[in-house]
């Protein structure tokens, strides 16, 4: 008796393999058995693990079938009920599912259709995912999503401080229209006398403020020009200094995406320096990058008192190598522990 039920499992599981899912009148049918013996002989297999019962009902039956068989179910999809058929076509069409985003009808659907909702949970809520989809694919959509958003906030902010950059440029060059000799000659000491000035004030805005209004009086030429030739030379200073830091700011955005460091956001931007706020391995610092290839201690001065003024460390980029002289500084003061007066 116990080696004709073990031939009758074999069956079983032999006429699943062949068929798929299958409802247990099949099965009985297949073996020769009436409904009752043949369930009785599921229920004993299914309890060993060799087969499945889906959460689908055929009429008031269930389907058992072989793992691995789980995407022949959809075969059976057209015995959903309306509102059950209604959550399979939105779920397979959409993927992924927020419950609490959905009709109240669709969600108790999600609930008894388990053989293609598969349920998870993370910080936002329940979600529901169609069963052929891998989880993963979920975070990695949302992730996506989020460096969309983050790259469209970062063009915006860029893009209006290039407008306040250009509303500054504007202002100051009304200011500079009508400058006399004696101001051209005051004007061509200024770079000096600033950068003693940078040296002692602590107003770090003012100073660059200074400086971006002389460096444009100094470049002007002494020899008075046309009134339309001066204007057609403002326009293309104009659009220069503007593809310049566009082109400038897009090196070190690649550079930065290169090594995976994330821009939080921009702080300052011109033509010939730009402060972003990064974020690497879940650490936020500042980056002040400079458009220029020898870097002095005026430009490292300048990076720390805005790394202090916001309270961050900072790492400096440029298009070269610091002065050598720089180079053997950083070396040296590196495990220095301070410098004491000698009564």
């Amino acid at each position: 008796m116990a080696s004709n039920a073990l031939e009758i499992k074999e069956r079983i599981i032999s006429f699943l393999e062949r068929r798929g899912p299958s409802l247990p009148v099949h099965i009985a049918k297949e073996t020769g058995l009436s409904i009752l013996f043949a369930s009785a002989f599921l229920s004993e297999i299914l309890s060993e693990k060799r087969i499945k019962m889906s959460y689908m009902r055929v009429g008031s039956s269930p389907l058992y079938f072989i793992p691995g068989q789980e995407t022949f179910l959809e075969n059976f999809s057209h015995a959903l009920k309306k509102k059950e058929k209604e959550a399979f076509v939105m779920l397979k069409e959409q993927r992924f599912l927020k419950d609490e985003d959905v009709e109240p009808a669709i969600r108790v659907a999600l609930r008894e259709i388990r053989d293609f909702a598969v349920p998870f949970q993370n910080e936002e809520g329940i979600f529901w995912r169609y069963y052929k989809v891998p989880e993963a694919e979920f975070y990695q959509s949302k992730k996506q999503e989020e460096t969309k958003r983050i790259e469209k906030q970062q063009e915006e902010i860029f893009h209006q401080a290039q407008q306040e950059k250009t509303y500054t440029q504007e202002i100051s060059e009304v200011e500079d229209e009508s400058p006399d000799e004696k101001t051209e000659e005051i004007q061509q000491n200024a770079s000096e006398r600033i950068t003693i000035t940078q040296k002692i004030t602590p107003k770090r805005v003012e100073v660059e403020d200074i400086f971006d209004k002389t460096q444009k009086k100094t470049q002007k030429k002494v020899e008075k020009k046309k009134p339309t030739e001066k204007k057609e030379k403002k326009t293309e200073k104009k659009s220069s200094q503007k593809g310049n830091t566009n082109k400038f700011f897009n090196r070190v955005k690649t550079y930065l995406s290169e090594k995976q460091i994330e821009i939080l956001d921009i702080e300052e931007a011109s033509n010939n320096e730009i402060v972003l706020k990064v974020k690497e391995s879940q650490k936020e610092y500042l980056i002040v990058a400079y458009s220029k290839k020898k870097i002095t201690d005026q430009e490292i001065t300048k990076a720390y008192k805005k790394s202090s003024e916001l309270n961050l460390p900072y790492k400096i980029l440029a298009l070269g190598e610091p002065l050598k002289k720089l180079d053997n500084l950083i070396e040296a003061i590196k495990d220095l522990q301070g410098i004491e007066k000698v009564d």
